[in-house]
């Protein structure tokens, strides 16, 4: 059974083409976060063992080739480790800001499919209802009934397929927008952590045990006994 008018044709196609925009979305979305996993502990756990003996480039080289966005906050911050506590930070902060539009890309395309494609439907079925009260007033007496129920349910169509497509593209939006979220603070802990990692192995450098202070304390003793036990030279006799 085919539309009743060509207003209703279109509906459908930009329908159609929002459908296919959200599918794209949909896929580009569900590859871009399969890709950008990260087993963070384990390469916080690597970068740890390199900071501590202060092999700084095999750190940076480790993070270089890792993937994702933990990986690149990360390495932002071990590029520049140099910095005190404070600016590490605002360094983790800004890289962090800068994954946002990567993780964020094309979410608010796929809510637009989901809150246009039920408007296209309720207007192409208001424009389909025009057009049937439009033939019924030509129409003869005893072919009113019938031509007004195949009209409205060829209206209605458009309004099913509105809602087939919002209904997903909306459970997928909360999902794809839900994994953005937990990515996002993901990132912010790992900044926070690598900061941590930096700045205590620099306090761990500074602190001197208690063995090796009584060990310092013994040879500076027995270089002052030695020197005191020493005969001095006597003086020649003129």
């Amino acid at each position: 059974m085919s539309f009743p008018n060509e207003a209703g044709n279109v509906i459908l196609w930009l329908q159609g083409t929002l459908g296919f925009v959200g599918l794209l979305v949909m896929v580009e979305r569900m590859v871009f976060f399969q890709h950008a996993r990260t087993r963070v502990a384990d390469l916080l756990l690597g970068i740890t063992n390199h900071v501590r003996k202060k092999a700084y480039a095999e750190a940076l080289h480790e993070a270089s080739r890792a993937r994702g966005p933990e990986a690149r906050v990360i390495h932002s911050v071990l590029m520049r480790h140099h910095l005190d506590r404070t600016n590490l930070r605002e360094i983790a902060q800004e890289a962090g800001q800068l994954e946002v539009p990567r993780i964020e890309r094309y979410l608010r395309v796929l809510l637009g499919v989901a809150m246009l494609a039920p408007m296209l439907g309720m207007f192409g079925t208001v424009l389909g209802l025009i057009e049937v009260f439009l033939k019924l007033g030509s129409a003869d007496p005893g072919m009113a009934r019938t031509a007004m129920a195949g009209g409205m349910f060829q209206s209605l169509v458009t309004t099913a397929v509105g809602l087939a497509l919002a209904i997903p593209s909306y459970l997928i939006y909360l999902y794809l927008y839900g994994k953005a979220r937990r990515m996002l603070h993901r990132l912010e802990r790992a900044g926070i952590e690598t900061v941590n990692i930096v700045c205590d192995s620099r306090e761990h450098d500074r602190i001197v045990s208690f063995r090796d202070e009584v060990e310092r304390s013994r040879e500076t003793a027995s270089r002052k006994g030695s020197g005191k036990g020493m005969p001095r030279p006597e003086s020649g006799e003129s």
